[in-house]
């Protein structure tokens, strides 16, 4: 059976204030990258919707070319937004140091 250690909220731990700040900045911007991925696939939905609408109208056939920039635009918008996630999280983990042993 494996013995299982639990922390001691009373006793004072020693913490290191500038790598707690860089973790957390790190952390806020992995979100912030999750956040502008998402507004790039809301936009690309509202790019398809609206495309899919102007090519459904009958009797204006002018506007079926705006539908088919809308659809190409959409597919743009999912390339651009899943390149500049992958590309920044890549960065990201170029960033992180290895964790180090915490001192008892």
């Amino acid at each position: 059976m494996k013995k299982l250690v639990l922390h001691n909220p009373f006793k004072p731990r020693i913490v290191n204030e500038k790598r707690l700040r860089e973790h957390l900045a790190l952390e806020r911007t992995k979100l912030a990258n999750e956040r502008t991925l998402l507004s790039y696939i809301r936009a690309s939905l509202y790019l398809l919707i609206g495309g899919i609408a102007l090519l459904e109208l009958e009797g204006h056939d002018n506007l079926k070319w705006v539908g088919y920039v809308s659809l190409g635009l959409c597919i743009l918008f999912l390339i651009i937004g899943f390149s500049r996630y992958i590309t920044l999280e890549k960065k990201l983990k170029d960033l992180l140091l290895p964790d180090e042993p915490e001192e008892d």
